[in-house]
């Protein structure tokens, strides 16, 4: 009996002390795990686009009220900054941009022996941006003012045969917008394609020598593709490495 209460007594105290022991000894924290900061469409960008732009110059004379113009078209390229900020799912932002393009045409008007020549050497506009994401994908609507150099030229004609008016310069404003896809390849760079109409308003032009007024009206379409590249004025932490 004697043996077996010193037996029992020696198994308590034994647990006890086990248990103390343990206590004492150092509890190993697992090491720290870096994540990555989940991909948003907010910040400062910037990027170039190249594309095709196409559209019509209606030309009003006098004698001729509904003459159909020239069918412009040409290479439109430039460069672009904005700002993104997104909330859930909806992106909002601005967006400039400035082109320079081939986009020009001549175009002979028949009832006054008239040859009317329209180009664009430089464009650009200032538009606003919405649109949903689908994580790395944008599908957005974009629309504002559009801004552009347009020259004009007559040549016989209204401008008096063998005369020609000189390059007439106008600096128009209108309107633009169009739609577009966006996708992020990595968190700071991404490529979009879009389209945009553009109608850059009217514009009377006294022709010189006759002194006849010809109004246009000059509108356009483009396809463009583009990349941005977005900065991080916030740049996430540098990787915590665990230490033994």
């Amino acid at each position: 009996m004697m043996i077996r209460k010193t037996f029992l007594l020696a198994v308590a105290v034994a647990a006890l002390t086990s248990g103390a022991l343990a206590a004492d000894l150092p509890f190993r924290q697992p090491p720290p795990i870096y994540v990555p900061p989940l991909f948003t469409w907010t910040g400062l960008y910037l990027g170039a686009q190249i594309g095709y732009a196409w559209g019509t110059n209606n030309t009003s004379l006098p004698t001729v009220p509904a003459f159909t113009g020239s069918n412009l078209s040409g290479v439109t390229g430039g460069v672009h900054v904005g700002y993104n900020y997104q909330v859930n799912q909806i992106v909002i932002g601005i967006e400039g941009e400035g082109n320079g393009t081939s986009f020009s045409k001549s175009a002979f008007e028949p009832i006054t022996g008239t040859i009317i020549n329209t180009s664009i050497l430089i464009e650009g506009s200032i538009r606003g941006r919405i649109g949903v994401a689908w994580d790395r994908v944008l599908l957005y609507a974009t629309g504002g003012v559009a801004l552009a150099d347009v020259h004009n030229s007559y040549f016989g004609g209204i401008a008096t045969s063998p005369y020609s008016s000189s390059d007439i310069v106008n600096s128009r404003v209108g309107w633009i917008a169009g739609a577009g896809v966006e996708y992020a390849m990595i968190n700071n760079l991404s490529v979009r394609t879009e389209y945009r109409y553009a109608d850059l308003g009217h514009q009377t032009n006294s022709v010189m020598l006759t002194g006849i007024p010809a109004t246009n009206h000059l509108t356009e379409n483009a396809v463009r593709v583009g990349v941005s590249y977005k900065v991080d004025l916030n740049p996430p932490p540098a990787p915590v490495v665990a230490k033994y």
